[in-house]
């Protein structure tokens, strides 16, 4: 369940939009200028399908995924209505990312406090300081190690050839691209 919510949540376009027929990326779709928008600010690459594609790749290989990952699960959290769902969506929350016993633990201030009597009583903010505490971690910490990775730069420089293609370019960029690698 937790992995469906978190599979809606990193795509807000249809999977088409995302995806190929054969279900490798696409890049035909994509908006040529994601990685300034990336770089601009953490807000606007979490609003990113893409973005949010390319962050946990990076967190993944900084052994920080569940960051993002558990972002995203209160992100969707706070949208559901229904009192039941909310149950359960609280206490998957809770059991994967808060618990001592969670399978992906975020490090959060408090988090010794939190117990399950909270998951009695949902609200659509009840997770909001400790969300709040791990935005700011990855804002201030790997967000801008994201930036300067070779993953980001490499996406960046793809864009650039994307968007400037070599028959479109003068003899002169050619030369000094081909003297300067």
């Amino acid at each position: 369940m937790f992995n469906r919510a978190v599979s809606r949540l990193s795509r807000k376009r249809p999977p088409s939009d995302i995806h190929s027929s054969d279900g490798s990326p696409s890049s035909s779709h994509q908006n040529p200028k994601s990685t300034a928008k990336w770089a601009a600010s953490l807000e606007n690459l979490l609003e990113d399908p893409e973005g949010v594609k390319r962050f946990r790749e990076f967190l993944k290989k900084e052994f920080s995924e569940e960051n993002v990952l558990f972002w995203l699960a209160c992100e969707d959290f706070k949208k559901t209505q229904d009192k039941k769902q909310m149950q359960e969506k609280a206490k998957e929350i809770y059991m994967t990312f808060l618990s001592s016993k969670a399978s992906s633990q975020v490090n959060v201030e408090g988090q010794s406090r939190l117990n399950e009597k909270i998951l009695e009583e949902p609200h659509p903010l009840m997770f909001q300081k400790l969300q709040d505490q791990i935005f700011n971690l990855m804002k201030y910490d790997s967000y801008s190690r994201f930036l300067k990775s070779d993953l980001f730069l490499k996406h960046k420089r793809t864009e650039e050839e994307e968007e400037d293609p070599p028959d479109a370019q003068t003899a002169a960029k050619r030369a000094s691209r081909i003297y300067n690698t």
